[in-house]
């Protein structure tokens, strides 16, 4: 999720056309920065796309010099930018480390494998067109808008960055409000080792100045936040056709079936709701469990989440709730649950204390509260047992959103995944599928379209130029008013020769 208007306990501006970024723990400034306004962000647009010349003509083997060499600063300087991720989310300093951890991993799959993926290739002309040499080649799309999130201000848009920049192009970079400097330092780390000329620069600011992004001219826009947000941004975009790659919340579903392991699934529906205090997109918020192994995962859970405590101290497990609007929809769903039949086997309304929320573990939900039909985004998980798991897979997939989903089964897991409406899923773990680069991430339905990572990633921030050279006059030419008249019937000959046997 994303917000593109100030909070006012989460910013604060200035007459100065500045707005200060603060620590959700205590409300400290972290740093000012400015708002830019659509002039200056045509400006940064367009020096992005002088840029960009300059960035294609290196090629793969001097673009990856360069992101490599940027990789080496980041694991050099992980501490530096841990501290400042902790600072602009509250964070727990080891979560903030682990985000740093994945996106250096990213960075390094991105920068290695761009031109295996994307390099001219020889295709097939095929039987009738024998007489063309035909190929396919991924081409830079130019100047690539990210608009990215506050929960994960590092991780996220970095799988747009990363590969947008290792496919050949440049970046117009606006971060929320909330984590403006963690897409500072992003930028000014890439510019000590590419000092040449801005192929990742930054614009920050509010709504207005993701607005004027999708309105800049970008050739592409990946944006990050919430489904509202992202119909606003494809509005704007669809006013000059600008294609857009957009990934939204999720309400993503677990499922235990009755030979899972049980203490293995109650671990990773713990972490998988409880970490990051619940804000991430692909977090556990719903849990169906086979009715015979339900009490033993239960009691599992619960066990597990009752140690865990939020705070804004070092070995704090959880964090606080970054944006604080999010805080009263937390609370809002919690009493509605309640309200509807729930049973709050772990904390409850009482659970939320801005900033921070205690974890909340409810069970037996009816399927028409807030709790399971919106997303969350918070430290909160529901448990509802099944007959079996048809009927879990129906559940889970009864939502608007498909964006992750995870299943625990010895005997089934793939086959259960393969039936989940869901663009990705973990089996017999939780989010596993967003570590490995070589997947890719992204959804259906409200969770939205497109895909960052892996070899999809690379080919979203490329557009691909298909080619037909003739190498020599072909035997039958039908494309030319000169044909002779037999020449179709020819063809048809051929065809029917050819591909109406078995």
């Amino acid at each position: 999720m994303t917000q593109t208007a100030p909070e006012s306990s989460a910013v604060t501006t200035s007459g100065d056309g500045r707005f200060a970024s603060l620590d959700p723990r205590t409300g400290e400034v972290v740093a000012h920065h400015p708002i830019h306004d659509a002039k200056q962000v045509a400006d940064a647009v367009a020096q992005a796309r002088r840029a960009g010349k300059w960035w294609q003509e290196l090629g793969f083997a001097g673009r990856k010099e360069r992101l490599d060499a940027w990789r080496r600063l980041l694991v050099k300087r992980l501490d530096e930018a841990a501290g400042l991720i902790s600072a602009e989310t509250g964070k727990p300093a080891a979560d903030a480390k682990l985000e740093m951890v994945i996106v250096i991993d990213h960075l390094h799959w991105a920068a290695r494998n761009a031109e295996r993926v994307l390099r001219k290739r020889r295709v097939s002309a095929g039987l009738l067109m024998s007489n063309q040499a035909a190929t396919l080649e991924y081409l830079p799309v130019g100047v690539v808008g990210v608009i990215g999130p506050w929960n994960y201000p590092a991780f996220t848009p970095m799988g747009s960055i990363a590969y947008a920049l290792a496919a050949g192009n440049t970046v117009v970079f606006k971060p929320s409000e909330l984590t403006p400097g963690v897409g500072t330092w992003l930028a000014d780390t890439l510019a000590e080792i590419v000092p040449e000329h801005p192929v990742l620069s930054v614009v920050t600011g509010f709504g207005e100045t993701g607005a004027a992004l999708c309105r800049s001219g970008v050739d592409k826009l990946a944006f990050t936040g919430s489904t509202a947000t992202g119909k606003r941004v494809m509005a704007a975009c669809a006013e000059s056709l600008t294609p857009v790659l957009v990934e939204c919340g999720g309400k993503d579903a677990l499922i235990v079936d009755f030979d899972a392991d049980v203490q293995l699934a109650a671990d990773a529906a713990v972490w998988g709701a409880m970490s990051n205090a619940g804000q991430t997109c692909i977090g556990v918020e719903r849990v169906y469990v086979h009715e015979d192994v339900a009490d033993e995962f239960t009691g599992a859970v619960k066990k597990l989440a009752q140690k865990l405590r939020p705070g804004g101290e070092p070995g704090a497990d959880l964090g606080p709730i970054t944006m604080p609007s999010q805080v009263d929809i937390i609370r809002r769903h919690v009493q509605d649950a309640l309200d509807k039949g729930a049973t709050a086997l772990v904390g409850g309304v009482e659970s939320v204390r801005p900033p921070f929320v205690e974890p909340v573990v409810l069970a037996d939900v009816p399927e028409d509260s807030t709790a399971i039909t919106e997303e969350t985004f918070g430290p909160t998980i529901t448990i509802n047992r099944v007959r079996d798991v048809d009927e879990a897979i129906r559940l889970a997939n009864a939502g608007r959103y498909g964006l992750g989903g995870t299943i625990f089964s010895k005997a089934r897991g793939e086959e259960l995944a393969r039936r989940l409406k869901a663009g990705m899923v973990s089996v017999n773990g939780v989010v596993a599928f967003a570590a490995i680069p070589s997947l890719p991430f992204g959804g259906i339905g409200d969770s939205g379209f497109g895909r960052i990572h892996g070899e999809d990633g690379l080919r979203e921030f490329a557009r691909p130029q298909a080619v037909a050279r003739r190498k020599f006059k072909p035997l039958l030419n039908p494309m030319s008013f000169t044909r002779g008249a037999g020449t179709v019937r020819q063809l048809l000959a051929i065809v029917k020769l050819r591909y109406g046997r078995k």
